[in-house]
């Protein structure tokens, strides 16, 4: 037999406390019809202990009669009568006559059943033991002992009253013997003890094994006849039967038509010549039908074998089973067994098995097949001492056309983008989609690390060729990190990382490059963790505070307000620069509790402000996407007291990026307040002047860019100047110059028409107290004085 079906005959495990009474265990063994087969056991045997009990309380009475009073043993023989008709009464219940599961209590219960027989044939060795003579002695003894083994036998598939039982009476013999001065015999009275005790356990689990193997029988017996009747009713299986020499005996009707063969043409024809079909004759086999023959020519029985067969031209799917027949002699004789079509049933899983390893838009391969194919060339690089590679691609600007265009259409250019990578790939690489706008390449051999950086920037340069999707024409682009296993990473997750953290390095250089994993990254990665978590703690203790930099008129340098701007001071770390943390509370989503802090505090200072001057400040377009911001914005006014025609807000043209929110409904609502909104950075990001129509802005700040490039003399940066200075007039809007920090500087922007002006040429960022000093002077006062 072969190991699977031995294995189904194997001796179960009883675990001792199940068997005892004394545990339920949560294996797959039910232990219900076990009990109640014990228990129908010791019904069965029930009369007979009663009969011994009497006969056995009969003959201690005779024996002890001449030593002890008459009415001392005609009490113990009443009680020990009444014990042995109640434990007998109680077992003879129809409680257990036919049920086919007891519960765990039932059995439990017995161990009072052992105590009290126990209990009452203790009495006589005890009580008597020591007015008897020798043989008086061992005539208890010799009665006593064939009790206790009557029990053993007997009642053994109720193990713990039997032992308890044998226990108890064993021990009172031993110390009789031990009392009438035979140390000998009382060795011997615990050694027979204890040796009833094992083998009472030892029958009882045999016989326990026994019937779980009688019900573990009957249950499969069922679930053969079940599978039986549901294979007559269903006409899906099939009968087999063939010879000593492999051919075909008796040809099933069903089997036939299924390969599509007259049956009378079957018989007698070799099996593996009918399941091979058309192979037979180039001897080209299937794996699965090799296998059966190796099983059949070694006469095993064997389950679920699952081979392709050609029926009628088509490749279908069969399972089969079958055994060894043997004549009364025990000569092998053929096989019969059972095959099905499980064509379908195969169809199905493969379909599972693509739909859970493949991605459902693009085809490609996804995460789990990703990782798995990693795994596997991770362990074959250091089998063989070699190298692999892991790409992560993120693409750059698609964010913007789903926004723009809708899912949709970032769907179709997804399907575009995978066509690309697929022509790119060859046997040794495989590329797959990570989810959203990432993909991954795994490189099988990249002991050639120039070319695995070349395929790298192939594929930069492959994405970033325009796109036609439904009559648009698309620019996006890719970032790449790369991470060389085992170099980078001893791990599948380790590479991941790796790669992951030189992705952002790529995306942190602008995008449209690769880089290549550096040990330096992942230290900066710990250290932006550390970071996170000291600004998470900052905005719950409050670490933040505010400095206001001055705003002047460009015409004589009279105070005209002040911008607030972001400050933190950690304890451990010191200052820390918002160029470093701000970003980062962006991506922790911390941006909007700190933003509120910010407009909040900047309010109620100014409302203290001697002079009504303005307060700037900054707002990311995460809080102009909240259509609550509105109500935050007026509850920091209200709060303060500061009029609204004093506050304004500023704000990058990175917040019109995202067709489809509210952010621009939110900036008409503001405006709705009386606030004053002002664009910052114009023309280092996405200029348009579309911005410029659809809100009413009152000032556009120049960067500090342009202004330090047209003082170097850069043609190109006064002309954006004037420009910007010119569709502001128009406009009639403001214009705020910043970064000044020279005297040059500052004459070139009054002199291209800037109207306010920003930088260290006038003030640094001022602390509280400083700014507070500031707003007490004339208003016509020059900062710069």
């Amino acid at each position: 037999m072969t190991r699977q079906t031995s294995s189904q005959f194997a001796r179960p495990r009883i675990d001792a406390r199940a068997l005892l009474g004394l545990y339920d265990p949560a294996d797959t063994t039910d232990w219900g019809p076990i009990r109640a087969a014990q228990l129908h056991a010791g019904r069965q045997l029930a009369l007979f202990m009663l009969a011994a009990n009497l006969v056995g309380a009969s003959l201690i009475t005779l024996v002890l009669a001449p030593v002890a009073p008459l009415w001392a043993l005609a009490s113990w023989g009443a009680v020990a009568a009444a014990v042995a008709c109640a434990v007998a009464f109680r077992r003879l219940s129809k409680r257990h006559r036919t049920a086919i599961s007891a519960p765990l209590g039932d059995v439990r219960d017995t161990l009072l059943d052992g105590i009290a027989l126990g209990a009452v044939w203790s009495i006589p060795p005890l009580g008597f033991g020591h007015l008897a003579n020798t043989d008086i002695v061992l005539g208890l003894w010799t009665i006593l002992s064939l009790l206790m083994t009557a029990s053993a036998v007997a009642m053994a598939a109720l193990p713990l009253a039997t032992i308890l039982f044998v226990g108890i009476v064993g021990t009172s013999v031993t110390a009789m013997l031990a009392l009438a001065g035979a140390p000998v015999l009382a060795g011997a009275a615990a050694l027979f003890t204890v040796l009833l005790g094992i083998a009472t356990f030892g029958r009882g689990k045999a016989l326990v094994v026994i019937r779980a193997g009688e019900i573990a029988i009957a249950e499969r017996d069922e679930t053969v006849s079940l599978l039986l009747r549901e294979t007559e009713d269903a006409g899906a299986d099939w009968l087999w039967e063939i010879d000593a020499q492999r051919r075909v005996s008796r040809a099933n009707p069903r089997f036939a038509l299924s390969l599509g063969i007259d049956p009378k043409q079957m018989n007698g024809m070799p099996f593996l010549q009918v399941l091979a079909g058309p192979t037979w004759e180039g001897g080209d086999f299937a794996p699965g039908l090799r296998d059966l023959a190796d099983t059949l020519r070694k006469r095993e029985a064997f389950r679920d074998l699952r081979l392709p067969v050609i029926v009628e031209g088509e490749e279908r799917w069969w399972e089969m089973s079958a055994s060894p027949r043997h004549d009364e002699k025990g000569i092998f004789i053929g096989f019969r067994g059972v095959g099905s079509d499980i064509t379908e049933a195969r169809r199905s899983t493969d379909k599972i098995h693509r739909m859970a390893r493949f991605d459902g838009l693009t085809g490609l391969p996804n995460r789990l097949l990703i990782n798995e194919t990693l795994a596997q060339a991770m362990a074959d690089a250091e089998k063989w001492s070699a190298r692999c590679a892991f790409m992560m691609i993120d693409l750059d600007r698609f964010k913007a056309v789903n926004d723009t265009l809708g899912h949709p259409i970032g769907d179709r250019l997804l399907g575009r983008v995978s066509e690309r990578l697929k022509t790119l790939m060859s046997d040794n690489e495989m590329i797959g989609r990570l989810g959203g706008d990432e993909f991954a390449v795994v490189v099988h051999d990249a002991t050639d690390t120039a070319r695995t950086e070349r395929l790298a920037q192939t594929i930069i340069d492959t994405l970033s060729k325009p796109y036609e999707v439904d009559q648009h024409t698309l620019y996006i682009g890719c970032s790449v990190g790369l991470a060389i296993g085992p170099r980078d990473g001893r791990t599948a997750e380790m590479l991941i990382r790796s790669a992951d953290l030189a992705l952002y390095r790529s995306k942190d250089a602008g995008g449209g490059v690769f880089h290549t994993y550096e040990p330096q990254l992942h230290m900066a990665a710990e250290e932006r963790r550390v970071l996170e978590i000291a600004l998470r703690n900052a905005v719950e203790i409050g670490q933040f505070h505010l400095h206001y930099q001055p705003v002047v008129s460009a015409s004589d340098g009279a105070l005209t307000g002040f911008e607030a701007l972001l400050r933190w001071t950690h304890p451990e770390m010191g200052p820390i620069s918002p160029a470093k943390f701000v970003p980062l509370a962006e991506d922790a989503r911390l941006i909007a509790p700190i933003g509120e802090w910010v407009l909040r505090t900047a309010c109620a200072e100014a409302a203290l402000w001697d002079l009504p001057m303005r307060v700037a400040v900054n707002v990311s377009p995460e809080q102009l996407y909240n259509p609550a911001f509105v109500g935050i914005v007026a509850r920091a006014l209200a709060d303060s007291g500061l009029p609204p025609d004093r506050l304004e807000l500023e704000m990058t043209e990175s917040v019109f990026m995202r067709e489809g929110t509210a952010a621009v409904q939110v900036l008409e609502k503001i405006l709705g307040l009386g606030i004053r909104l002002s664009l910052d950075d114009f023309g280092t990001g996405y200029s348009s002047l579309g911005y410029l129509a659809r809100t009413r802005f009152s000032t556009i700040k120049i960067d500090r860019s342009f202004v330090q490039s047209a003082s170097r003399g850069a043609k190109e940066a006064t002309a954006i100047i004037r420009a910007v200075v010119a569709l502001a007039q128009s406009l009639e809007m403001a214009t705020t110059a910043e970064g000044v920090e020279t005297e040059e500087e500052y004459q070139l922007v009054r002199t291209l028409g800037c109207t306010k002006i920003q930088g260290y040429y006038f003030s640094r960022p001022l602390p509280l107290q400083e700014a507070r000093a500031l707003t007490m002077r004339p208003v016509t006062g020059s900062v710069a004085a």
